[in-house]
C-alpha cells in the first residue's frame, strides 16, 4: 500500500470536468469540503481527483496553494479504502473538492471530512443502484 498521488491521479481531462459540472454528476457537502464525483469509464486511474479552491474567498495565491496541499494530502493519506471499493467494483471514479470555507481549516479537521466523504462515495458504488453512470439522484 503506497500513499503516493500519482499524475494519473489527478483529473485534468476538460470533457470529463465539464462532464461532471453540466450536470448528472453526484454532489454533497461535508463543510469545508463539497464534493462532486461521477462515474466515468474514459479516466487512466480508477480515481481521479480534481482540488478547487476559489480566489474570491482567498485573494492570496500562498493561501490557496496552502489549502489545496492540505486537501490533497487528506486524499492521499485516506483514499486506500475508496481504492479498494473501486477495485472491487470494477469502475472508474472522477471527484472534485471544492473548499468552500473562507478560512485555512486545520489539517485534521480536512482529514477527517476527507475520510467520511471517502467512505460515503465507497459506500454508494457498492449500493447496487450506485453504480449507474450518472442516472441516479443527487445526494
Amino acid at each position: 500500500m503506497t500513499n503516493t498521488l500519482h499524475k494519473a491521479e489527478r483529473l485534468n481531462r476538460k470533457k470529463v470536468i465539464e462532464k461532471m459540472f453540466a450536470g448528472g454528476s453526484r454532489s454533497f457537502s461535508l463543510f469545508p469540503l463539497r464534493v462532486v464525483w461521477l462515474p466515468v469509464e474514459e479516466l487512466a486511474a480508477p480515481v481521479s481527483i480534481l482540488v478547487s479552491v476559489s480566489k474570491r474567498r482567498f485573494k492570496r495565491a500562498v493561501k490557496r496553494n496552502r489549502v489545496k496541499r492540505r486537501v490533497r494530502e487528506a486524499y492521499r493519506l485516506n483514499k486506500q479504502p475508496l481504492l479498494d471499493v473501486v477495485e472491487q467494483t470494477g469502475c472508474r471514479v472522477a471527484i472534485a473538492f471544492i473548499y468552500l470555507s473562507d478560512r485555512v481549516a486545520d489539517s485534521e479537521v480536512i482529514a477527517a471530512r476527507m475520510r467520511t466523504a471517502l467512505q460515503r462515495i465507497g459506500e454508494t458504488l457498492t449500493a447496487p443502484e450506485g453504480r449507474g453512470e450518472a442516472g441516479g439522484p443527487k445526494e
